[in-house]
This record gives C-alpha cells, sequence and structure tokens, in this order.
C-alpha cells in the first residue's frame, strides 16, 4: 500500500511537465462525479435497499439528471478554470450552473407531472442529487489544490511570508501569493496596526500587533514582508520598513486599487518598495479656492515646461481650467511627450506649443506678443552644480539673463503675477548655479518694486526623480552591478516629491503679494549614504557584499549639507503650514540694474573668471567651495569688495559713453 501511494505521488510529480491539466479530463471528471450523485441520490432514496429499485425508472431519471449536468457543464465552462489555482470565483460558477441546472430538472419535472400526472424523477432524488454534486465538484478541486501545494510545491524553494494588513489589501495579496505557479509562498502571519484585531484568524493565518514584527522576524526565516494596507501613512511605512531592513528582509508592496486588472490582484502587481516611497511625507492639503480664482480663463505661460519641474506644474495646471497653457521649452523631444500626454492621457487641448529657449529675447518677447500671459510660471534654468562650475557663463546666460528676459516682458505686457522657481542652493551660494539663481531672486524682487506684476520666489531643495538627479543614478549603478559613488560619507541633501513641490509652488504663488520668497519645509535632510544604503536593501543586494559604495570626494561647488534659509534671514508664517515667508533686505531697481550691466560687460570677456568675480560682487556671501573659483574669494578679501564694486562702476560708465557716442 504504502509502495502504491509513492509510486501515485511519485507519477504526481512528473505532471509538472504538463502546464495544466487538459480541461477534456476535467470535464470527464466532472461527469464521473455527476453519475456518482446521482447514483448516491437513488440509494438514498431507496434506504440502500437495492432490491426495491425499478431498474428502467431509475436508469431513465438517472440519464436525463445526467444529461442536462453535462449540457450545463458545457454551457457554464465549468471544466475551464485550473484547477490548482481553484478560488472563490470558481466555486461561485460551479454554484451557479449547478443552480441553473437544478432549476432546469425541477420545472421540467414539474411540467412532466402536470402533463401526465405521473413524478419520473423524485423530488428528493434531485434535491439531493443537487447537494452531493455541488460539494463533490467543489471538494474535488480543493483537494487537488491542496495535494499540488503538498506534494508538488514542496519540492520548490518555500518563501516565508508576513503580510503587514489584514483588511481586504491583505486579504488579497494572500490570495495573490497562493495562486502563484512559479513560487509556493507560505504566509507566516497578518501584522496589524489596529490592535483589537491581533489573535484573530483568517484563512488558517493569526493576526499579530504591528508591534510583534521584530519578534516575528527574529523568530522565523521570513524572505518576504509585503505591506498590504489601503490607508497606511508615510511615517508608518517607513517605521515598517526600517524593521525589515534592519532584519534584511526584503520588503513589497501592495499598489492602490486603480493599478490592479479589473479590480483583481495577482503578484505581478506587487511591486519592491522604492525609495521614493520612503522619503514621501504626508499627502499636501491645497486650499484651492484662491488659487482656482487666479487660473480660471487664463492665460498662463510655463518656461522650462519640458523639465521635471516645469512638465509637472503643466499636468497641475490642467485641474484648474484655464484658457490656454503656453509650453515654452528649447528640448523638442521632451516637448513632444508632455503633448502627447496632455492630449491623450489628461484629455487636455486648451495648450500651444512653443519651441525657444529664454535667451533669446526678441524669441520670449514675441510670444508674449502673441499670447499676452497673465500668469508666468518660469521654471528654465540649468541647475547641475558640476556642469555650471566648468560652463559659468552659460549658466549666467540662461539663469540670470535668461529671467531677466522673461521678467521684463511680464512687465512690458502687463502680466499680472510671475512665479520664480528658485532653489536652497542659492542661500549661501557655494557654486555658481547656486549664486546664478541668487541673482535672478535679486533683479525680479527689485523689479517687483517698481512694477505692477507682482513677482514672486520660490525655494526649495532636491526633488525625487528629476532627471540627473541621485536617485536614478543610483538605480542605474545598481542595475549595472555597482558600485554606488557617493562624494562624501557626511554629505547631507533635502528631498521633495516633484507632485509636492509642485503643488507648493501653485500655493505660493497664490498667497503671494508680491516681492516674497517663499521657502518651503522639506522635512529632515537626509544622508546620501544611507540612501544608497537603504536602496542596495530595497534591491534585493547586500550592502558590502553584492553591491559596494565609494566615496569619489566633494565635487567642485559642492556642498556637504544645503541650507534653506540665509543666517540673516528670519521667516514669516503664512496661511499653509508647509510655506513660509522668507524676510529679505530688499534691492533698488537701479543699483541691482547696474550690477546687472556689469555683468554683461563681464560677459563679453568670455573669461570665466571676470563672469564669477562679478557674481561674487552681487551676492558677496557667494564663497565658492572645492573649486577654481576660490582664488577669487582670497583676492577680493585681500582687496575689499568695494575696489571692485568701483572698478565695475567705470566700466559701466565707460560702456554708456560708448552708447552715447554711437
Amino acid at each position: 500500500m504504502v509502495a502504491f501511494i509513492t509510486n501515485g505521488l511519485n507519477r504526481m510529480r512528473t505532471l509538472r511537465s504538463f502546464s495544466y491539466t487538459p480541461r477534456w479530463i476535467v470535464f470527464l471528471i466532472d461527469v464521473a462525479l455527476a453519475i456518482m450523485a446521482v447514483s448516491v441520490a437513488y440509494l438514498i432514496w431507496v434506504n440502500f435497499q437495492i432490491d426495491r429499485m425499478r431498474l428502467d425508472f431509475v436508469l431513465t431519471g438517472a440519464l436525463v439528471i445526467v444529461g442536462v449536468r453535462v449540457i450545463s457543464f458545457l454551457l457554464g465552462h465549468t471544466y475551464s478554470g485550473i484547477v490548482r489555482f481553484t478560488g472563490t470565483e470558481d466555486a461561485l460558477r460551479i454554484y451557479y450552473v449547478l443552480t441553473a441546472g437544478e432549476i432546469a430538472l425541477l420545472l421540467g419535472s414539474g411540467v412532466f407531472f402536470l402533463l401526465y400526472d405521473y413524478l419520473f424523477i423524485p423530488v428528493s432524488v434531485l434535491l439531493t442529487e443537487y447537494v452531493l454534486l455541488t460539494s463533490l465538484m467543489v471538494m474535488s478541486r480543493v483537494i487537488v489544490k491542496k495535494v499540488f501545494a503538498q506534494y508538488i510545491g514542496a519540492e520548490r524553494t518555500k518563501k516565508n511570508v508576513i503580510i503587514c494588513g489584514s483588511d481586504e489589501y491583505g486579504i488579497m495579496a494572500k490570495h495573490a501569493m497562493d495562486n502563484v505557479e512559479d513560487a509556493t509562498y507560505n504566509i507566516l502571519a497578518f501584522v496589524d496596526v489596529n490592535d483589537r484585531k491581533a489573535g484573530k484568524i483568517i484563512e488558517g493565518v493569526k493576526i499579530y500587533k504591528m508591534s510583534s514584527l521584530p519578534g516575528l522576524l527574529k523568530r522565523n526565516r521570513v524572505d518576504k514582508v509585503v505591506i498590504a494596507k489601503k490607508m497606511i501613512s508615510p511615517d508608518k511605512k517607513r517605521e515598517i520598513v526600517e524593521i525589515c531592513l534592519a532584519a534584511d528582509v526584503n520588503v513589497l508592496e501592495v499598489p492602490r486599487f486603480e493599478s490592479w486588472i479589473n479590480g483583481e490582484l495577482s503578484m505581478r502587481h506587487i511591486r519592491n518598495i522604492k525609495i521614493e516611497d520612503l522619503l514621501e511625507r504626508d499627502v499636501i492639503h491645497m486650499e484651492e479656492t484662491n488659487l482656482r480664482k487666479q487660473l480660471l480663463n487664463k492665460v498662463v505661460l510655463v518656461t522650462g515646461a519640458a523639465g521635471s519641474i516645469g512638465s509637472e506644474i503643466v499636468r497641475q495646471l490642467t485641474h484648474f481650467n484655464p484658457s490656454l497653457i503656453v509650453l515654452f521649452d528649447q528640448a523638442e523631444s521632451p516637448l513632444y511627450d508632455i503633448e502627447l500626454e496632455l492630449k491623450e492621457e489628461c484629455g487636455f487641448t486648451d495648450y500651444k506649443i512653443e519651441i525657444g529657449d529664454v535667451r533669446d529675447a526678441s524669441r520670449v518677447e514675441g510670444i508674449f506678443k502673441t499670447y499676452h500671459p497673465n500668469i508666468v510660471y518660469h521654471a528654465a534654468a540649468y541647475k547641475h552644480v558640476p556642469m555650471m562650475e566648468k560652463h559659468p557663463i552659460e549658466g549666467v546666460k540662461t539663469n540670470i539673463f535668461g529671467t531677466k528676459n522673461v521678467a521684463d516682458c511680464a512687465v512690458k505686457y502687463d502680466c499680472q503675477r510671475f512665479v520664480m522657481i528658485s532653489t536652497d542652493k542659492a542661500v549661501n551660494p557655494t557654486n555658481v548655479m547656486g549664486a546664478s539663481k541668487r541673482i535672478a531672486e535679486i533683479y525680479t524682487q527689485s523689479l517687483n518694486r517698481i512694477a505692477n506684476t507682482r513677482f514672486i520666489t520660490t525655494r526649495f531643495g532636491n526633488v525625487l526623480g528629476s532627471n540627473g538627479s541621485v536617485i536614478p543614478r543610483f538605480k542605474k549603478q545598481i542595475e549595472a552591478g555597482g558600485p554606488i559613488t557617493v562624494t562624501h560619507p557626511e554629505i547631507t541633501r533635502f528631498f521633495m516629491t516633484i507632485p509636492e513641490a509642485c503643488q507648493l509652488v501653485l500655493q505660493a504663488g497664490a498667497l503671494g503679494n508680491g516681492g516674497e520668497i517663499f521657502v518651503f519645509d522639506m522635512g529632515k535632510s537626509v544622508k546620501i549614504v544611507d540612501l544608497a544604503r537603504k536602496m542596495i536593501k530595497l534591491s534585493g543586494y547586500e550592502v558590502g557584499k553584492d553591491i559596494h559604495i565609494v566615496f569619489t570626494g566633494l565635487r567642485p561647488g559642492e556642498k556637504l549639507y544645503e541650507e534653506v534659509l540665509n543666517v540673516k534671514e528670519t521667516t514669516l508664517p503664512t496661511v499653509h503650514e508647509r510655506i513660509k515667508i522668507a524676510k529679505v533686505r530688499e534691492y533698488n531697481y537701479s543699483e541691482v540694474t547696474d550690477a546687472i550691466k556689469a555683468l554683461d560687460i563681464a560677459l563679453q570677456t568670455k573669461d570665466n573668471f571676470a563672469v564669477v568675480k562679478q557674481m561674487k560682487c552681487i551676492v558677496p556671501e557667494f564663497k565658492s567651495k572645492n573649486s577654481t573659483y576660490e582664488s577669487i574669494d582670497f583676492q577680493m578679501e585681500e582687496e575689499g569688495v568695494e575696489h571692485h564694486m568701483e572698478e565695475v562702476l567705470n566700466k559701466i560708465q565707460v560702456a554708456e559713453n560708448l552708447e552715447v557716442r554711437e
């Protein structure tokens, strides 16, 4: 007997070479079960006294019942499901098909009785057969599923899983893992933030308190933890991930319901936690009344509209019904991509695409002359610190004079609001990029004092996933097998998601009365080396074994940490808890204009050092770090800034005299 069972199990294992049991075999088994059910039903009807049976009567009734069942199997496709993946839907299909057949048999039997006053199939037989067949068909599938998992699935490597969340998301995650064909998941436990659920059982799996998670990970060999909670705060998600990473356990997450296919969750939807998920914060609650009032039926110009920030501003603007959005950028391919997105995904058609460069004053004026925008969001800029250290003249042309071109046109064409996107690198700048943005801030602030246009500046730090930022670079390095390159073990940065940053830009633009520099709550700064370690672990690798971290040294102009506010500045609160106003000194427009003219004269020399030197005259707190331009700081300290300002003013006077003579 033992040998027979062993041989049977070995034969079952050879079935792994087949993807699924052929449908015709399942169909024949169902027919056999129907014959068995009707036979037992008749035996029960005669109280198992076979000698009391009238064979012709029983055979006729049995053939009719089995015939109806066969037809219902064919019409209802009860044989089409994959038996080893049997679930609730398959059981319901069997129930519906058999119930429909039962109703047909009862109606047929009733009609026959009315016509011939003769009941050729007893009602008790029909009801007994219905209950037996339903039970047999469902139980047979459950048994096959269990046997497959126990004897065939046992040969595969079992992966122990803990599911965080015991609501419908958690249950759906369990079902998805139960139905995986090429791997076997053993659900060890549910854990839930709701302590009142602790101790209860779901489908044979116990629920534990969330506080029990570290102990469960310590006591058991856990391969994966799946976060499957419909509503979970970013802080709680971070807490779970930190616990899992400390225990070297892979963390996955069930996505939102909207991304499931036809409302069904499968294992391919359950994805690894991304580092961006850990840096997210609570959703921003936008005060939309004023914003909607300001944007409704307005013409809005977005410069740098193809970039990470500019394109997201465009997406968010579509929800506020402007009469027209003008997308202005020099990058044709990304502009084409955002145009397709607006048409095909957003269904938004009130836009115009314009290709051009903010450095081209005549092109910028042409845009204003054509569209007369009411509101401008100025996101066009060069942002990469090392690149601008190498090419300061190009950075000045775009970040300062490009901004000047757009701002001057905003004044000339009576634009209502001009919202400039700046950076935390403009605070106590240590590089050309940050200093160029600070000078652009100073110029727009000074314009606000003499113009009707309201000039508003927004400052924030690094955004997650923007082109060329640290996270996409780390991802590529991990995919390539490492190493991950970090400039310094102590370097830190503030991070914010692109949608979060753009929401705050729109809010600040609506709040501003003109002349303000709005600073955003960036949360806590993040150590880049810790970010790298977490990304390696979240990718399923081991730090120092699979992927190494290499320190390369600070790049030219790079700070160890970023500041949000100048040390001479204070902040004022606003109605939005995440937005504050930087209290800064005001600038005289004529003085700023003179300084900009001097910078333009320096540009004509095409001498990087002359240009950077003039930038330092405009922004005295600009002290270069890890840069060739540090020598200028030493020179200026010895000679004094006043000496250089006098030299600059003389150059301006000479230039103006030449203009008069011409």
